[in-house]
Formats: C-alpha cells, sequence, structure tokens
C-alpha cells in the first residue's frame, strides 16, 4: 500500500493539532479505510478521518481484529491502548498519540492519530511517504534516530546505556544499547507504571521538531508484573526529579475520586486500576527506577 497521491481538502498535519482538536476528529469523523498495514499481529487499518472540513490520516485497529492472548482478557487491548493514552496525557508529556475508542467500518475499536516519522514526513502536509510498510501507528525507528544501537565491546560509551547482549547472526554478541535521552527516560517512567508488556524499537517513534512518540500499548496495566522493555539502561538508578513530580500528580489522579482514576473506569478493571495505583506509590516509595524482576522475561522477542 502507498500513499494516496492526491491530497485531500483539508488535510491538517497531525503535529499542528492540539490533544482536544485531535480527539474531536477522531472520535466524530468519518473513517475511510485506505488499506491494511502490513506486520501487525492485530488487524491495523491505515485510514482517514473527516470532520468539520478537516481530514486526518489515522489507524483504526478494531476489536473484531485482535488475535487472542494467553494472559489478557480477550476483546480488551483497544480500551487498554486508550488507557494508556490517559495515563501519558495525565503525566503531561504527551508520549501517545491521541487515541479514543469509537465505532469504525468493523465495530468499535482503537482510533489513532498517525504522527509520521521524522524521516518520513511531507513537510507541507506530515503526509508519511509509505504506511504500508510500517509495523504500528507511524512506523519503526528510522535509522538516524539515534536512540538505539547494538555496539562492540563491554561499555556502551558516553551518551548511551547498556541493555543487554544479543547475538547478531554472525557468531557473536554485540551490546544492544539505548540513548541516554530525557524522552526514552520520560517513556521508561510511564512504561513502568503503565506495566508495559512489550516495549519495542518499532514502538518508537521520532517525530518532526525532536518530539518523541510511542504506540502499540495493547498488552498493559496487567495486574501480574510484566514490564517487559528495551528501555532498562536506568534500572535502579534513582529517579530524576521531574519524574518523582509526575508520579505525585499521577496518585493524586488515580485516588478513588480522582478525574485520572474516573477516566480509566471505563477502560480497564477495578483490579488493574488498583494496581496502576499500587505501582505509582511503589515508584515514589522506592525513588528509583524499577529493575526486571527475574519471574518474567525482561526484554520483548523480536526486539524491534
Amino acid at each position: 500500500m502507498s500513499a494516496p497521491e492526491r491530497i485531500p481538502p483539508g488535510r491538517v498535519s497531525p503535529l499542528a493539532l492540539a490533544p482536544d482538536e485531535a480527539r474531536t476528529l477522531l472520535t466524530g469523523g468519518e473513517l475511510t479505510v485506505a488499506g491494511r498495514i502490513r506486520g501487525a499481529s492485530n488487524a491495523v487499518l491505515f485510514c482517514t478521518v473527516a470532520h468539520a472540513g478537516r481530514t486526518a490520516e489515522c489507524v483504526y485497529k478494531p476489536v473484531a481484529g485482535e488475535r487472542p492472548l494467553w494472559d489478557f482478557p480477550d476483546g480488551t487491548l483497544a480500551e487498554r491502548e486508550v488507557a494508556a493514552y490517559e495515563v501519558s496525557e495525565a503525566t503531561g508529556w504527551g508520549l501517545v498519540p491521541p487515541t479514543v475508542l469509537r465505532e469504525g467500518p468493523f465495530g468499535e475499536g482503537m482510533c489513532q492519530l498517525w504522527i509520521p516519522a521524522a524521516d518520513e514526513a511531507d513537510p507541507d502536509t506530515g503526509a508519511s511517504a509509505d504506511p504500508g510498510d510500517a509495523a504500528g501507528a507511524g512506523g519503526p525507528v528510522p535509522a538516524g534516530a539515534d536512540l538505539l544501537a547494538l555496539v562492540e565491546g563491554d561499555e556502551p560509551g558516553p551518551g548511551w546505556k547498556a541493555v543487554g547482549f544479543a547475538e547478531t547472526g554472525e557468531g557473536r554478541p554485540a551490546l544492544l544499547v539505548h540513548a541516554d535521552d530525557v524522552r526514552l527516560r520520560r517513556l521508561a517512567v510511564l512504561d513502568a507504571v503503565i506495566n508495559n508488556g512489550d516495549r519495542k524499537g518499532g514502538h518508537l517513534l521520532p517525530a518532526p521538531g525532536g518530539r518523541l512518540y510511542a504506540i502499540d500499548h495493547g498488552v498493559t496495566f496487567h495486574t501480574d508484573d510484566k514490564l517487559r522493555t528495551l528501555l532498562w539502561g536506568w534500572a535502579g538508578e534513582p529517579l530524576p526529579a521531574e519524574a518523582v513530580a509526575v508520579l505525585r500528580r499521577l496518585a493524586d489522579g488515580l485516588a478513588a475520586d480522582g478525574p485520572l482514576a474516573a477516566r480509566l473506569a471505563p477502560l480497564i478493571t477495578p483490579a488493574e486500576v488498583a494496581a496502576l495505583r499500587a505501582r505509582t506509590a511503589a515508584l515514589l516509595a522506592s525513588g528509583r527506577h524499577p529493575e526486571p524482576s527475574g519471574e518474567w522475561p525482561a526484554i520483548p522477542w523480536p526486539p524491534v
């Protein structure tokens, strides 16, 4: 599938939309399916959404197209994606693209604003060059993003954090590293809070202007420890002051009568909200980034 040759009237760059504008467009707009995105494990449809003279690109994941998982209830991944967006917005970091739950051509599903990758964006429209080649909403990390790398030796080098050793396919191990980047560190905190069981490299999306988004949050909010990520570089280190302030704000919002708890109530179970509240409190109590538990594979497979 290739991008449309003709730009529809009213096409807006997703980066020009305020969050409330994006949610209005995604919720009330008419969805038109352009094609299916290749390489995704569940049904992921690339669409346009049009409302009040505006048109934007988005991703629609119908619940009917979700593949059953052994450890998550069937038909809940779309709601978990929306819940991850709500928590991201509550942090103030805006790490997850605007995401809503709505009816679409194939029933209820998650609808998320398409964010073009930094090296794929049309500077005039914000449209991506070839959405059909993407692994998820917005596509994989571009090669020049300088967020993840494999390096020789035992040390990550200045500006990098070590994750662990990986086989290169040439019979020798290499050190997997990620950038010592404030955007990634914020994401590591968010993933710890929402208990993300699948933070892969292809879920990181550097956008034009230096902003970083993260996508694919269907396997989150489990009551058991499921954290699997490529962002272990800060494991055991003290949380920065910014993260501590954000966690305190989340704790307030997750109180029984808090606004965040109210927004999450239709999306995840009371037990999952309670576990989210407990994880936030535990991070505040320890004051440190979490470490792998040893009871669950720490790094997702495949890592990208």
